[in-house]
């Protein structure tokens, strides 16, 4: 019976969002490639991203993106490098949803680049299965997968629904995840989480000096300025935040434009009111790094807040995010993300 409420709320979602566009909503199309581990989701026969679930790269990823007019928006290192583009942080990898601290893991910072004498420090997200895959101008992706150790023992059941849509102007991805705990499981407040993309080098903002980043285990980055005309990304969030001024403040949504071989390209990440820690902390880096973090309230409070989140073994937590990606003269409006923010808050998903 909840399961038939569930999708009767989505067929009116639907039908709500296609009045609200204004626009006649595209074909998608999902294909999983069982060889590669990848699904290809297509929209009007043109490639929009792929979700990648292969194993290496330790933690499922949606890789490439393409705007609407097939710029693509996100950062081709390390998985298809391109010239003059930073390569830092290997485990910024297209769009991906994990946490720094669970249960003293580190899920977000693993990569290829971790030695194997310290991969016991660090977690992984192994995908289970593709569960089901439906086409359509409202497309859905069901997935399961596990969060495990290095030994293997899983900490957390994870299952997410994608729902794709898009039209001339805009594509979405709404991603819907329920995590459930496999034993008793903290989310110690910390930076680096919970829903990441990492952008094309012409949407981070302009800096002329290097910076650098340390991580709780005291490990360096370097991010190297770029001497490049190109880039000229700028944030703003809800609450009117600009720029660097963006991290650390919360909003229920924050976006990311700036202009890519001379059209506008817009990425907004909405969070949704039923989430914890809504409105979220937005985890938002000049040198492209994109993220939505409730978790993390200890550290972008500076010790006001002090969050500590936690599972006992067999209780569940929903997130449900909305990334919506335009193309056009002109950067997304505040009251066109507004609009889509009021319609996805609607969307009743337990």
């Amino acid at each position: 019976m909840k399961q038939i409420f569930f999708f009767s709320r989505l067929f009116l979602f639907c039908l709500f969002f296609n009045s609200v566009s204004g626009q006649k909503q595209l074909m998608i199309k999902l294909k999983d490639d069982k060889q590669k581990h990848e699904v290809l989701v297509t929209i009007n026969g043109k490639e929009f991203t792929n979700l990648l679930y292969d194993d290496t790269l330790y933690k499922p990823v949606l890789y490439p993106v393409y705007s609407p007019r097939q710029q693509l928006i996100t950062r081709g290192f390390p998985l298809a490098p391109r010239s003059g583009e930073p390569t830092d942080h290997p485990h910024h990898q297209g769009i991906w949803f994990n946490y720094e601290n669970v249960n003293g893991l580190d899920f977000w910072n693993n990569s290829y680049a971790i030695p194997e004498s310290k991969k016991s420090s660090y977690g992984s997200i192994k995908t289970d299965k593709i569960i089901s895959l439906k086409n359509g101008t409202n497309a859905e992706l069901k997935m399961s997968a596990k969060w495990i150790d290095h030994n293997n023992s899983i900490l957390l059941k994870e299952q997410t629904t994608y729902l794709f849509s898009g039209n001339d102007d805009e594509r979405i991805i709404d991603r819907i995840t329920t995590l459930t705990a496999e034993m008793d499981v903290v989310f110690n407040d910390a930076k680096d989480g919970l829903l990441g993309m990492r952008v094309t080098k012409e949407l981070q903002m302009p800096t002329v000096e290097t910076k650098k980043f340390i991580d709780d285990k005291g490990i360096v980055t370097l991010v190297k300025a770029i001497k490049d005309s190109t880039i000229n990304g700028n944030y703003l969030t809800s609450e009117g935040k600009e720029g660097d001024s963006a991290w650390a403040t919360r909003g229920n949504w924050c976006l990311l434009y700036g202009k890519k071989n001379n059209e506008m390209i817009s990425i907004a990440i909405i969070d949704h009111p039923k989430n914890i820690g809504y409105p979220t902390y937005w985890h938002a880096r000049g040198y492209g790094l994109f993220a939505a973090n409730p978790l993390g309230q200890k550290i972008f409070s500076n010790g006001k807040e002090n969050l500590q989140f936690t599972l006992k073994k067999g209780q569940s937590a929903t997130f449900r995010y909305r990334i919506v990606i335009a193309g056009g003269r002109e950067k997304l409006s505040k009251h066109r993300i507004d609009l889509l923010a009021d319609n996805f808050s609607k969307i009743s998903i337990e």
